[in-house]
Parts: structure tokens; C-alpha cells; sequence
């Protein structure tokens, strides 16, 4: 089956020299939910913009479900959604008006129905004759999925769609996301939620400093990417690891309390059995044991900043990064 989206050698410098994309290719499958993961300025807004045909590349192409974006701008637009990061509402607008003349832009005919169900799933229906300068900063931003949704798109994009939100609401509109992907809906998402991403999506797209790193099923990642670490609590404190150990993957705490293990999920043999018997003969009292796995955000985090699974892992808050 051909992809819904197709884009090839995607460049772009901006006037500033800033190089926001490089060489970017990636195939979005019809029907998929895709999150695009990166830091402050990776250029994930750039490429959704791209898409859209709000922002010339210096190289490349875009085709949207078979058209190019640039020479045939009219039907792949009218395919595609786009909620911004930016609330970008008027302010004397009613709900409804806005989403009806939204609808009319795209040459849409009326259909009241269509467009007041679609109120109702993101409850604005009771807000309907309301000022857009009335509504809170999350009913603004149900305003800009209904905008997005109301011509009846087979692909939506969101971009950094619960910046800002209150964590009720950001669950409402990833149940939201749920039920129009169920509908055939196509969602290209762009978070800095990274548990959101892992939780919702198909596939997970790294981008950093212009290139996207790796585009794989989210499961695939996980496996491929994580690792496993098994924590070993000793009884007693350890000053140093015995040399009889040197021959294993080991780590022992600052406090002597802890050894980590890591090893490779894929391996055919983790190893485990014959590190904790080296263990005990090197006459280490075992207290306790747990396995810890790394998380999409481990594996998100040294891509960045490693371009691979580093040996040593450093947390990095990522709240709040936008691009």
C-alpha cells in the first residue's frame, strides 16, 4: 500500500542561514498515528509546515496521498488538518461561526449535523454561541481541533497539541485522538509528553538539529533501543568491585550498597546466572534483586544526545521543550 505521505530530500535554510531540516526522508502509512519527538528547535514545526504548504523547502518533495503539496496545493490541502502550537483564534468569533466558516474555506457544503456532533465529541457544544474571547485556554484549544477537523480531513496534524493544558483535559483529547484514528483518520503528532507518545502512538520519529535520526514501530524501538538493568542490593556494603568480577557488565554505587547489571534483551543469553554465582563466590551476601528497563525517554534522551544507547545515562528534563 502506497503512503499517505510522502516526503524525499526535504531541505531547508532559512534566511538567517539557519539549516532547520536536512535531507529528510520519511513515508507515513495511511491510517497510523506517527509522534515526532525532539528538542527546542530540532524542526519538527518546520517539516509540519512544510506539509502543509505554509513553508517552501530549498530541496525536496511533498506528496499527499499521491499530489504533490506544491504543484497540486488546492486537493492535498484540502486532505490535511493542522492544529498549531499558537492559539490563533479571533476574538468576537462564536464557536460555531468559526468552525462554519472554516468549513466554507475549503469549499466543504454545509452540513450542521457533521459539524455540531463534531462540537459535541469535543465538548463544545454547549459553548457554541460563545465569544472565542469568553473560553478558557483549553476550550480555545478544542476550538482549533474542531477548526482542524472541520472539513472533514484524512490527516491531522498536532503540534505540540497539550502544551499548556491541564492534565484533565490533556486525557480528553488523547481519548479524542483515539477515536478518529479509529475512524481512518491519519495523526502526525509532534510532543514533548514523551509518556504520551509511548502510550498512543504507532510509530516514533527522533528529529534533532534538522535530521531525523530513525523513524521505527514504537514496540520495535523498545526492544531494539532498551535495555535492561538488573539492580542487586548486597547485605553488605562493597568498597570495591572484586577483581574476580571485571569480566561482567557491573556498576557499583557510590555507597557500596548496590550493584547494576546490564544486558542486552536480544542477546541469545542475558548472563544472569553466571554473574550472580560469580557473584556469591566472590563472597558478596545478596540482599535483594529488581530488573529495571529503560523507557521511551531513555532511549529518546540518548539519541539526542548520543546518537546511541551511552553507557552511562544522565537524566534531562524535557518539560517545556518546544520547537
Amino acid at each position: 500500500m502506497s503512503p499517505i505521505v510522502s516526503i524525499k530530500n526535504l531541505s531547508k535554510i532559512y534566511q538567517s542561514g539557519f539549516q532547520a531540516l536536512k535531507h529528510v526522508n520519511l513515508d507515513i502509512a495511511d491510517g497510523e498515528i506517527l509522534a515526532l519527538l525532539g528538542p527546542n528547535g530540532a524542526g519538527k514545526t518546520t517539516l509540519i509546515s512544510i506539509i502543509c504548504g505554509i513553508v517552501t523547502p530549498n530541496t525536496g518533495t511533498v506528496c499527499v496521498s499521491g499530489f504533490d503539496n506544491v504543484t497540486d496545493y488546492r486537493q492535498t490541502r484540502a486532505m490535511i488538518g493542522l492544529v498549531p502550537q499558537e492559539l490563533t483564534l479571533g476574538q468576537f468569533d462564536t464557536v460555531w461561526n468559526t468552525v462554519r466558516f472554516s468549513r466554507g474555506l475549503f469549499g466543504k457544503k454545509k452540513n450542521n449535523a457533521y459539524l455540531e456532533q463534531l462540537l459535541k465529541d469535543l465538548s463544545l457544544f454547549d459553548k457554541k454561541d460563545s465569544e472565542l474571547r469568553a473560553l478558557s485556554g483549553g476550550m480555545k484549544r478544542r476550538v482549533l481541533i474542531a477548526k482542524a477537523l472541520s472539513h472533514e480531513p484524512k490527516i491531522l496534524f498536532l503540534d505540540e497539541p497539550t502544551a499548556g493544558v491541564d492534565v484533565e483535559l490533556r486525557k480528553d483529547m488523547w481519548n479524542i485522538v483515539r477515536r478518529l484514528r479509529a475512524s481512518g483518520v491519519t495523526i502526525i503528532l509532534t510532543t514533548h509528553y514523551i509518556e504520551e507518545a509511548e502510550e498512543i502512538a504507532d510509530r516514533i520519529g527522533v528529529i534533532n538539529k534538522g535530521e531525523l535520526l530513525l523513524v521505527e514501530d514504537k514496540q520495535e524501538l523498545m526492544r531494539n533501543l532498551g535495555k535492561k538493568q538488573l539492580i542487586v542490593e548486597l547485605k553488605q556494603a562493597a568498597t570495591q568491585l572484586p577483581s574476580t568480577l571485571s569480566g561482567y557488565d557491573l556498576k557499583l554505587s557510590d555507597d557500596g550498597n548496590q550493584l547494576t547489571y546490564t544486558y542486552d534483551t536480544m542477546s541469545d543469553s542475558t548472563g544472569i546466572t553466571d554473574m550472580l554465582s560469580a557473584i556469591q563466590s566472590a563472597g558478596l551476601l545478596l540482599k535483594d534483586m529488581q530488573i529495571k528497563q529503560s523507557s521511551l525517554e531513555d532511549i529518546f534522551v540518548d539519541l539526542v544526545k548520543y546518537g546511541h544507547q551511552p553507557e552511562a545515562k544522565k537524566p534531562v528534563d524535557l518539560t517545556g521543550a518546544q520547537s
